[in-house]
């Protein structure tokens, strides 16, 4: 069988190291692009439509979400955020892998939307997710801490939602402790190189 493209998910609480590991993933694998989200945030200094989001209005957003152009989408601090089901299936039609990083809600609401909608069966074969975790929720405390970013106040609430979302670990395929960034990097490469040559039509 010959490697074939796979929608690949990351989730991870905040400060366990996602962001660092996708970026290296993406560098090292040519054949992986990643998604850009949507968005009705205004642009900040330095982002570019198409490449940092997709800027979109709310109308432009409400009226996509409801002809289901949306694999997930949610509402973070007033503002729409998503992902449309063609910034992947673009791509995915060109050969292309596709790293998605999404939340533990997004990547629930992408499942369903997997698992109910016939039109798109041959993502569901081809997709793959992976947790990242820390190595404890003290650990996590400390990197939160030691990179000097957040308040305290701040600091406690992404704990608390770290809480949640480790209690949401088990839906996810693979599971990456991120206890060394080398170790965790090379588990999520042979992951990602173990989906290509999996067999979609088993799934």
């Amino acid at each position: 069988m010959h490697p074939h493209p796979v929608l690949f998910l990351v989730s991870a609480p905040s400060g366990a190291g996602k962001t660092t590991l996708c970026h290296h993933l993406l560098q090292t694998t040519p054949d992986l692009v990643y998604s850009v989200s949507s968005t009705t945030r205004p642009p900040r200094e330095g982002e570019v439509n198409g490449e940092d989001y997709d800027f979109l209005t709310p109308a432009q957003f409400q009226e996509l979400a409801g002809a289901g152009d949306f694999l997930e989408h949610a509402t973070v601090h007033g503002n729409f955020y998503g992902t449309r089901l063609s910034a992947v299936m673009g791509p995915f039609h060109a050969g292309k892998s596709v790293l998605m990083d999404v939340d533990v809600q997004g990547a629930e609401q992408i499942r369903n939307r997997l698992h109910e909608d016939r039109g798109l069966e041959e993502l569901r074969g081809c997709y793959v997710d992976v947790f990242i975790a820390p190595p404890s929720l003290e650990a996590l405390r400390a990197r939160l801490v030691g990179r000097g970013k957040d308040a305290q106040d701040v600091i406690e609430h992404r704990l608390q939602n770290a809480e949640k979302e480790l209690a949401s670990a088990g839906k996810y395929q693979f599971h990456v402790i991120n206890d060394s960034l080398e170790k965790a990097a090379a588990g999520l490469a042979s992951i990602y190189e173990a989906a290509r040559l999996r067999n979609p039509a088993a799934y």
